[in-house]
């Protein structure tokens, strides 16, 4: 078995974006610029945005970080929206996830615009993915794409099971892996809450692309031998002997699947640290395309 080690590979992947932004220092550029907009103190939330911020000073990239209040209308959110956009020294911003009640994730995701989109979520980037062409591609996605190459993991013309349909891992995930390239040209079932003999459909699966949400859901039982296992669930399980009162689990029983799979990642440790690398890696992109359009 080979662990897929995310925090290594996205350690890598920072420390070569860290030597771009310094020739461009030395070529007198103007280095990338990612702001980040947080709506109200959701503590997973706010933890995961300061990793950003931190992600940016490491390597080399200025960053600002916008708080609101919980109370924010969705006419303001917007409004700070438009600005980001108008803002020719931010290069992309992203707004943290989820938004109060009163504000509709959906028409703020599309307020933002497509080429400071760094999240990958707008229709226009996630069209341009769909159809194999050059656009930001969702974090996450991104990153296990990039596990997968890094490791030199065979895809093709392997069967790839994904668990879960959300826009930002699963419906990208499933076009991405049967795309014409590496990683990719594998057949592809789709799976989520409907879907009829799921057990049997995983077992038959080379590649498994668990984002459910739902602690240990993935069982040993479920996974043929040698199957690949990529790991995308991230719940906080409370316990009583931990330190901070809980403890992160992922969708996977890692230690019995772990004894099957030829691949796997871990939680912590996994797909996470590689979603705020490819994270920085859109937002250079980014800068790149502003450079190129001038």
């Amino acid at each position: 078995m080979t662990l897929l080690d995310g925090k290594k590979v996205s350690n890598d992947i920072k420390d070569e974006i860290a030597v771009e932004v310094k020739k461009m220092k030395e070529r007198g550029e103007k280095v990338p610029h990612l702001a980040a907009v947080i709506v109200g103190n959701d503590g997973a939330s706010l933890t995961y945005v300061n990793s950003k911020v931190r992600s940016c000073e490491r390597v080399g990239f200025e960053s600002t970080l916008v708080q609101m209040p919980s109370t924010t209308s969705e006419v303001e959110l917007l409004n700070k929206i438009k600005q980001l956009n108008e803002d020719d020294h931010i290069d992309g911003f992203i707004v943290q996830l989820p938004l109060p009640k009163q504000i509709d994730d959906q028409k703020i995701l599309m307020a933002i615009h497509p080429d400071k989109d760094v999240d990958g979520f707008h229709p226009t980037n996630f069209g341009k993915m769909a159809l194999d062409m050059s656009t930001f591609i969702p974090a996450t996605p991104f990153g296990i794409l990039e596990l997968l190459e890094r490791y030199n993991v065979d895809t093709k013309g392997k069967h790839t099971v994904v668990i879960g349909r959300s826009h930002i891992v699963g419906r990208p995930m499933s076009i991405l892996m049967g795309r014409k390239g590496w990683p990719g040209n594998s057949t592809v079932t789709l799976t989520h809450s409907h879907t009829k003999n799921i057990t049997q459909i995983i077992s038959q699966a080379d590649i498994v692309i668990s984002a459910l949400g739902i602690p240990d859901f993935l069982k040993a039982e479920m996974v043929k031998d040698d199957a690949v296992i990529i790991d995308v669930g991230i719940t906080r399980v409370p316990d009583e002997n931990a330190k901070r009162g809980y403890v992160i689990k992922g969708d996977v029983d890692f230690e019995n699947v772990s004894k099957k799979a030829s691949y796997i990642t871990p939680v912590p440790g996994g797909v996470g640290p590689m979603t705020i690398a490819m994270l920085m890696k859109n937002t250079l992109l980014a800068r790149e395309r502003h450079k190129a359009n001038k």
